[in-house]
């Protein structure tokens, strides 16, 4: 049973937002406004603040790199002083991509992400929300099946090294005065994900396969991630991550030939590789384009591999029971809305 310290039907809250204006902290601010919480968004730029308050949110200017560049110590940010009228922080930015060095993420995820808990920690708010990734378990795991009290192994990219360290940063912080809950999602999918970079390759020739797309593969939609983070606001145990996703895995072929068909691409007759041609040739362009240090990854690398080559589920018992998550938006409701959004934004520029 989900915890019932406080029912977030129950009572208005005021929740500060970190990444309001991506795909997903659009989603998050529509799904709180629903719930009648008042969301306060920072926002580094003035089209960031139209996003948010277009969403719904009240925006605030500033940026989470002040906490941690060039700043004075003894003269924090202005928007800081907003955390002390606040009930819960939750913190959904991040850079994200599945390339670079963990220099590079370490300076833009991990450091701001500890500062930032540190503030809401001293400014006495009682609760703050990580999105995390469930690629934290992604790499010399290889268990088809993962909980979150499954050894998380070495994550295979920085991005999901560096949000485990940062995991395990907040939680080994001392004070338990804000209780610390920890969301890690799969792939977010939904209307307004950015997918035509992928289309635009697929529709070139240059999408594949491994083991003709038959592994299992795990996803969450946007308005399921939306409401685990509403029951986030008050629910969940003190430093313990849980999985969330649709409850509905599935082989990576038959979830990406809807997807990309959105978008007018076919690739039900991509080329496909053995798993065991690919994990080779993969580690050999990775090695040597990590070597070069290129600014962009290779074909195939050990990423693609370890998500389009190996089963993987994530276990939500935990959010279901602790959290009272029940994931609410089919995967035929989703493609559905996804399809129709593309039909008017297709009409519109026609």
């Amino acid at each position: 049973m989900p915890n019932t310290t406080m029912s977030h039907e129950e009572s208005s809250m005021r929740v500060f937002l970190t990444g309001g204006s991506g795909f997903v902290g659009q989603h998050l601010i529509r799904r709180m406004r629903s719930g009648g919480h008042t969301v306060i968004a920072l926002a580094r730029s003035a089209s960031s603040a139209r996003k948010v308050t277009d969403a719904g949110a009240l925006p605030v200017r500033g940026d989470l790199v002040e906490l941690t560049r060039g700043g004075d110590p003894a003269a924090p940010p202005a928007w800081l002083e907003h955390l002390h009228d606040i009930d819960v922080v939750v913190h959904a930015a991040a850079r994200m991509e599945f390339w670079g060095d963990d220099a590079v993420f370490r300076a833009d995820n991990h450091d701001p992400t500890v500062a930032l808990h540190a503030a809401t920690v001293a400014a006495k708010v009682p609760r703050f929300v990580l999105i995390s990734a469930a690629g934290v378990s992604t790499g010399t795991q290889r268990g088809a099946v993962v909980d979150e009290n499954t050894d998380n192994g070495t994550p295979v990219i920085a991005y999901c090294r560096i949000k485990l360290a940062t995991e395990n940063a907040l939680r080994a912080t001392s004070s338990q005065a804000t209780t610390l809950v920890i969301l890690r999602p799969p792939l977010v999918w939904g209307a307004g994900m950015n997918i035509a970079e992928t289309a635009a390759e697929a529709a070139k020739g240059r999408f594949l396969w491994i083991d003709d797309g038959r592994h299992i593969v795990d996803f969450i939609h946007v308005d399921n991630l939306a409401d685990a983070v509403l029951l986030a606001l008050t629910q969940g145990h003190h430093g313990v991550p849980y999985y969330v996703t649709d409850g509905t895995p599935m082989p990576v072929r038959d979830f990406f030939l809807p997807l990309l068909a959105i978008e007018g691409v076919d690739v039900s007759t991509s080329r496909s590789v053995p798993l065991a041609a690919a994990a080779p040739i993969a580690a050999l362009m990775d090695t040597g384009a990590r070597l070069l240090r290129r600014s962009t990854p290779p074909p195939l690398t050990n990423w693609l591999v370890a998500f389009l080559g190996r089963d993987r589920i994530y276990d939500i018992s935990a959010a279901r029971n602790i959290l009272g998550y029940r994931p609410r938006i089919s995967i035929e409701a989703g493609l559905r809305e996804m399809a129709n959004l593309s039909r008017r934004i297709h009409a519109d520029t026609a």
